[in-house]
């Protein structure tokens, strides 16, 4: 009952930031657009951007503590740029935004995006569908005089309207919607609440902090950010089929996470559960600490952010209760500006899964995204993974391992029809490449192409 009543306020607060927050244009204003902190960006981290001095309203400055840490991260002494999904590390030189309030001691960011998709995939194992997916997401933080920071955030997904099943994506597999069997060449659907997370930090000198996290959902230390969070990726509607290589974990029902950061240098650890989350979209599954994960991060310049991670994952599949795993990954994201309002971002990502029998399944990912100025972007994706959930082994479970890739390029352009709203429309066209052993099941190598429209309000 606690935890419906935690989770029904997160998601009225939610909805009471953001519609204040487009109302209240006096009190919401983002900061001046710089060469280093352009226009607010939707998806690039989660904590939200502290107002200017100049930005602030007079009757919210008086009392307010600790403003020489406006514009650092709720987790220590560096740019809250840096910052993208969970605990992970983005490029400095990313962006970071969302409408923002003062709300007495407290800080107060909130941004939403919806996506409406229009879905085919060809072949015998493709299809078509229309679909919403997105995000609300608001963070609140209050900073301290001793140097402590405390963080609450919490994220909302319209995903479970589009179904258990999902929608069609080629060559991905993953979770149930029956509880009986996989989802295969679908793209499950997230939660309703993808997080409801707090933080606690405190700095220990001008570059050094330690802090802690704790998640029901949240994400744990492994991985680059999710792949809605990244900049390379955040503007496709599509998931990548290395999803369950890389991210898969940035929702799970119980999670902590402590972590010591000194510079540009990283090291966090976490205990998580393990188990994916069930065929019920709607509600919060019960927490259990039965994993471990450890992650490195680097950041060496502005532009760069190297992390390298490793978890021990009990249970993670629902149909394969007795089978546990280990999983590796690496990744390096590199993000440049672009004048004074655009970039362009990549990301190359590798992971590695290891069952119970010693049997290793790898995962290459690289993706990039140019956006030149604020109407247009273009982002392109490929990848490799080594997967045996295409097709059913005997007696069922997963069958023989096979080699499979694909590439999607894709464009979106944006009008701003408000101060704080945008609508898009764009489309992707992706190629998929099956082994000879596949092509009689999958038609030869199938394709498969999207259209959408969005709304952002950030």
């Amino acid at each position: 009952m606690a935890i419906r009543i935690l989770a029904s306020a997160c998601a009225g607060v939610s909805l009471l930031a953001l519609a204040q927050a487009a109302a209240a244009q006096d009190h919401s204003r983002h900061a001046p657009p710089t060469t280093t902190a352009p226009a607010a960006n939707l998806h690039a981290g989660h904590d939200m951007p502290m107002p200017t001095v100049d930005a602030m309203p007079a009757s919210d400055m008086a009392g307010h503590a600790s403003m020489d840490h406006a514009m650092t991260s709720p987790y220590g002494p560096w740019p809250m740029s840096r910052d993208a999904s969970g605990t992970g590390w983005q490029p400095d030189a990313g962006e970071h935004g969302g409408i923002h309030t003062v709300r007495g001691d407290w800080m107060v960011m909130t941004h939403a995006m919806l996506n409406l998709v229009y879905d085919t995939q060809s072949g015998p194992r493709g299809g078509d569908k229309t679909f919403v997916a997105g995000m609300l997401m608001t963070s609140a933080r209050r900073d301290f005089d001793d140097g402590s920071t405390l963080n609450l955030r919490a994220m909302l997904s319209p995903d479970p309207l589009m179904g258990k099943s999902g929608y069609p994506l080629l060559l991905a597999a993953g979770e149930t919607a029956d509880g009986i069997n996989p989802l295969v060449d679908r793209q499950h659907p997230h939660d309703l609440f993808m997080e409801l997370s707090a933080s606690y930090s405190k700095r220990l000198s001008d570059k050094d902090s330690v802090y802690g996290y704790i998640g029901l959902p949240g994400e744990p230390a492994f991985g680059p950010p999710a792949f809605m969070h990244r900049m390379s990726a955040m503007d496709s509607p599509e998931a990548p089929i290395t999803h369950h290589w890389l991210d898969s974990t940035h929702i799970v029902f119980g999670v902590t996470t402590l972590g010591w950061a000194h510079d540009r240098f990283k090291i966090e650890t976490s205990a998580f559960k393990g188990r994916e989350p069930g065929e019920e979209r709607w509600g919060i599954d019960s927490p259990r600490l039965d994993s471990w994960s450890v992650r490195t991060a680097w950041n060496p310049t502005d532009e760069w952010s190297l992390q390298a991670s490793y978890a021990d994952v009990s249970a993670p599949e629902q149909l394969e209760p007795d089978e546990d795993e280990t999983k590796w990954s690496a990744s390096a994201i590199h993000t440049r500006r672009l004048g004074d309002y655009g970039w362009w971002s990549s990301t190359l990502a590798w992971g590695r899964k290891t069952n119970d029998h010693g049997e290793s399944k790898d995962g290459w990912l690289l993706e990039s995204a140019v956006h030149p100025n604020d109407r247009w972007t273009v982002f392109a994706r490929a990848e490799r993974i080594e997967t045996d959930e295409l097709v059913p082994g005997v007696g069922g479970g997963h069958g023989p391992l096979y080699t499979v890739g694909k590439a999607s390029v894709g464009v979106v352009r944006d009008w701003r029809i408000a101060e704080h709203v945008r609508f898009g429309l764009g489309g992707l066209y992706a190629m998929n490449r099956v082994p000879t052993a596949l092509e009689p099941i999958y038609g030869g190598d199938p394709d498969g192409a999207m259209i959408f429209m969005r709304l952002k309000i950030d």
